[in-house]
């Protein structure tokens, strides 16, 4: 009989495809703690993105691969998820508590960005990931209707600064959970990019794997300023199927692209409205918009949402598609962009600057 060795297994598994990432287990570093006991096997599997979902049938793709060791015995597989930090542009100074950034941007309103940022947030939530949103937005501040925040305000601890607020799992913190939801912010530019600063680095975001920035739409002096002083993991660009909103998107990639900031994909809104009475499907803005611009710029089109009325009365109610229809068509389209944004995201480089010595110098 064949002994059973760790090359053994480790050349199984790499034959074996992740459905997640199309790269094989070995290939991408996830197979670790191999223990043998004779013909027992175990292993575990640690994933560097969050898939709570999709845990059960990774286990099951491994099981199935090492029973068709021959002579192998009883096997045991855990797999897990664990978050690390990736890198960020040079010179910027990384926010306390925070592991990762992601800013959802577009370059015109109007376009779905804050409502596809606060259910990303809660699909990767969902998947086990602890994920914060910050509404980046100081002229026209939403999350606090989105998530069922309205009237709600953060508590202030002296010398500690703002403690998030909790909605459906998530951190959250918007300049709209702190003034009268009538009062117009009547700011000039550098006032409104102090106030958003503030607000990032005053909250106390406690051990997030990723931090959601809803930004604000265009591509002018503040979102400029926010794309070089913020840390930030990678972009996405969220757009509509039509020309017009088209060309705005592929200003804010290229606005993202010049500061050395990943574009992690694009998710396309609106991409057809299917008739709530009749089932009729059409194109109303157009078809193919974000498709072309994600191969126009080598970059991934992470998925498109349909124009449906339930998303918009989800998001007005408090609780979006996400939380609000779990098992739903909507959330399913949210999930998978999620887990497929955190894939990318696990595939950049990461953040090297924990292993580096402290330095102290002290008198002799």
């Amino acid at each position: 009989m064949t002994q059973i060795t760790e090359k053994i297994i480790l050349d199984t598994l790499a034959q074996v495809l992740n459905p997640q990432t199309q790269r094989d287990f070995v290939t991408g570093k996830s197979i670790k703690n191999i223990r043998i006991s004779g013909g027992d096997v175990a292993l575990d599997v640690v994933l560097n993105y969050p898939a709570k979902s999709q845990l059960d049938s990774i286990k099951e793709i491994i099981v199935t691969a090492l029973q068709n060791i021959p002579g192998v015995g009883r096997i045991s597989v855990s797999v897990a998820s664990a978050v690390v930090a990736h890198a960020v542009q040079r010179g910027v100074k990384l926010i306390p508590g925070v592991k990762n950034i992601i800013a959802v941007a577009s370059g015109k309103g109007g376009v779905g960005k804050s409502t596809t940022a606060v259910n990303l947030a809660l699909a990767l939530m969902v998947e086990g990931a602890r994920v914060g949103i910050l509404d980046a937005d100081i002229y026209g501040p939403s999350l606090p209707q989105m998530l069922g925040l309205q009237g709600q305000q953060p508590e202030a601890v002296e010398g500690q600064g703002i403690m998030p607020m909790m909605a459906h799992g998530v951190q959250a913190m918007s300049i709209g959970l702190l003034i009268d939801p009538e009062q117009p912010m009547v700011w000039r530019g550098p006032m409104v990019t102090q106030a958003l600063m503030q607000l990032l680095n005053e909250t106390r975001w406690q051990d997030l794997d990723y931090l959601i920035i809803d930004m604000p739409p265009g591509t002018g002096d503040i979102q400029l300023t926010l794309a070089q002083q913020v840390p930030v993991t990678g972009a996405v660009i969220v757009t509509t199927p039509q020309d017009i909103a088209l060309l705005d998107a592929r200003k804010g990639l290229k606005m993202f692209q010049k500061v050395g900031v990943p574009i992690l994909g694009i998710v396309e809104n609106m991409s057809i409205h299917i008739c709530s009475q009749c089932g009729h499907e059409e194109s109303i803005f157009g078809s193919g918009g974000g498709e072309r611009m994600a191969v126009d710029y080598a970059i991934e089109l992470l998925g498109a949402l349909p124009l449906d009325i339930s998303i918009r009365m989800q998001t007005d109610s408090g609780a979006p598609s996400v939380v609000a229809e779990p098992n739903g068509r909507v959330a399913e389209i949210y999930g998978n962009i999620a887990r497929r944004l955190a894939v990318k995201m696990a595939e950049q480089a990461q953040d090297q600057t924990s292993k580096f010595p402290k330095i102290v110098i002290q008198n002799t």
